[in-house]
């Protein structure tokens, strides 16, 4: 993690974003980039965006001067103002630089909100396959100390581990390594006891402290979130593209309802698949 880039509509509610990603900025020792972006037509013509880019431009200005003293020394926060679709445009930003971490609030001003709550959540999520940390309303963790990781039988499940256990690493957190399901077939217990094995094997030679659960429900949402407020999670680590035969693990479902419901915070990791002489294989480090 080098970058941070940090959707920002000047709303209190947005703020939360910009306060967690200074949390992990000074934990990884990375740069901040907040970003503005307006409309491509304003109703008021080119003098609205010329007002509406001057106002930014102000905003900004405040919000340096404030949260600059909360870095540790060398670290900076900047900014870009952009015009076009919010959500593309922050992914766009986010590409242009290597190791980045996108953080934001999932509630914000009228029009940036419309972005985020509901299924336009995952227009910058599914857009991009940099990692994506949202917050909810309320208040900001000081630190990560707790990480809750559920993991189900599809094949995609594992891939959130490395940048998991990266995170744990640096913030000396345990992880929860969560076994979820709808139900406790054999073949399910089987699968799930093995995936998380393999889980538990990586964090022991990363050297993270863990503890393993098993949760079985109808909503694996619910089951994950009480379970997260149970033990004081600081975040919740999830795939965002799960297999549509796993019932609670369809895009729009699982995932949505997590970056709606959680009141802590969601590191979202997209799958990334290479296909590879007739099999698909995890990219990065081989399961």
């Amino acid at each position: 993690m080098k970058h941070i880039i940090v959707p920002i509509d000047f709303s209190k509610e947005s703020l939360n974003g910009l306060r967690l990603a200074i949390i992990f900025a000074n934990q990884f020792k990375c740069n901040i980039q907040m970003v503005y972006v307006q409309k491509a037509v304003s109703e008021m013509g080119r003098i609205g965006l010329e007002e509406e880019h001057r106002m930014a431009t102000q905003d900004f200005g405040k919000l340096i001067g404030e949260y600059s003293p909360k870095l540790h020394e060398g670290l900076e926060i900047n900014y870009i103002i952009k015009k076009g679709k919010v959500y593309r445009e922050v992914v766009n930003q986010a590409e242009a630089f290597e190791d980045t971490v996108i953080i934001c609030s999932t509630h914000g001003a009228s029009g940036f909100e419309e972005f985020f709550i509901g299924s336009n959540a995952f227009k910058v999520i599914s857009a991009t396959e940099t990692p994506v940390i949202t917050i909810r309303q309320g208040s900001v963790p000081h630190e990560i100390k707790k990480i809750v990781m559920p993991i189900d039988i599809t094949s995609d499940t594992r891939q959130k581990v490395p940048i998991t256990a990266e995170i744990a690493k640096a913030f000396g957190a345990e992880v929860h390594v969560v076994a979820v399901s709808t139900n406790e077939s054999d073949e399910i217990v089987t699968k799930l006891n093995a995936f998380t094995k393999q889980v538990c094997d990586y964090l022991k030679d990363y050297e993270v402290p863990f503890k393993t659960a098993k949760l079985n429900g109808d909503n694996l949402t619910d089951i994950t979130i009480e379970y997260a407020l149970d033990v004081n999670a600081d975040l919740i680590s999830i795939m965002t593209e799960q297999s549509l035969s796993i019932a609670n693990f369809v895009l729009g479902t699982y995932a949505q309802q997590m970056l709606n419901k959680s009141p802590i915070p969601v590191l979202s990791v997209t799958p990334k698949e290479i296909f590879i002489l007739g099999s698909f294989i995890t990219q990065g480090k081989p399961y």
